[in-house]
């Protein structure tokens, strides 16, 4: 009878045991302090020879309390990890900045365990989105520059480059130029994903943000601007497959990534969502199929014998000739 009632304790509500519940807790709130230690306790600004200049540092307890997270991640089935060794993270930052800012901005490894970053101009996206300010043209400049991101090689996937963590606090925004920017890449995707489920992440998490912030008239418009600048259909077409509610230990890291959003909220969003692209890809089919049978029907010749030209007789002459006006 103890035995029965202690067995009874440990399991959850959803079937899990209390232990696994205690472990993904801890695991999951490391996760989300790492989180904050890395984009926000440890990055601070400094001017540089006349140039604002952002210095990203690692501490002590970064390397171990990401390997935890790392450890979460992997119970939990998430696709993604930290970069847990300093000098990796540093390697990767420096890389990517470089890629995709290297046109105006410049980053560079600074000390032994810092990235130092020209301060790239712009406001984050959440900073608009939690203030009410997001618009059309932000998002849809958003889009266009994740699918130019998109397009990079990677040697480190050895395959098309892709984020890992594309929320919203990751896109600057410039209202001068109308040019949005990637930015933060702590974390990166799985080596084992196919480039497309990695490039579908990167929507998805920039979506949920959308479907969790936005009020209800604006997040659907938002989106579809979004999915249609980054107009790209064998990736938006993965991102059906990717719309689903997590299970077990993910829903916890999901919390993290909706802001912790009422779960029916975003089920019924993500249904939208869904929805949505399968418009999109017969809007699409629909689009190409008929550019196909106009393409198809301008091929078709008629057929001709081979030979001298005939003549035209003289009657059919002058029933085809325009009559003249007459003098009057």
């Amino acid at each position: 009878m103890k035995s029965n009632r202690t067995s009874k304790m440990l399991v959850g509500k959803n079937g899990t045991g209390l232990a696994e519940q205690l472990v993904s807790r801890t695991l999951a709130n490391a996760a989300n302090r790492l989180v904050d230690s890395l984009k926000i306790n440890s990055v601070s600004e400094k001017v540089q020879r006349g140039h604002r200049m952002v210095i990203k540092q690692r501490h002590g307890y970064s390397e171990p309390l990401a390997e935890l997270a790392n450890i979460y991640f992997h119970m939990a089935g998430i696709p993604i990890r930290f970069w847990a060794k300093t000098d990796e993270w540093r390697q990767w930052e420096v890389k990517c900045f470089n890629m995709l800012n290297g046109d105006r901005f410049h980053a560079r490894a600074s000390g032994a365990n810092s990235v130092c970053a020209e301060k790239l101009p712009g406001k984050s996206l959440w900073d608009h989105l939690t203030e009410g300010t997001l618009t059309r043209e932000m998002v849809e400049a958003a889009g266009h520059e994740l699918r130019r991101a998109h397009q990079f090689w990677s040697d480190e996937f050895r395959g098309p480059w892709s984020h890992g963590d594309a929320g919203t606090n990751n896109v600057l925004y410039d209202q001068k130029t109308g040019r949005a920017r990637l930015i933060d890449f702590e974390i990166v995707h799985e080596h084992s994903l196919p480039a497309k489920s990695r490039q579908a992440d990167d929507l998805l998490v920039f979506l949920l943000d959308l479907m969790a912030v936005a009020p209800n008239p604006q997040w659907l418009t938002l989106a579809l601007a979004f999915l249609n600048a980054y107009d790209n259909a064998p990736v938006i077409a993965e991102l059906k497959q990717e719309l689903a509610l997590p299970k077990g230990m993910a829903w916890i890291w999901w919390g993290v990534r909706t802001s912790f959003a009422h779960p029916a909220k975003v089920k019924r969003r993500l249904q939208k969502i869904g929805g949505v692209i399968a418009d999109l890809e017969y809007y699409r089919a629909f689009v190409a199929r008929r550019a196909w049978q106009r393409r198809r029907a301008s091929t078709i010749c008629r057929q001709i014998r081979p030979g001298i030209p005939k003549t035209i007789p003289a009657t059919r002459r002058s029933k085809r000739a325009p009559k003249a006006p007459s003098p009057g």
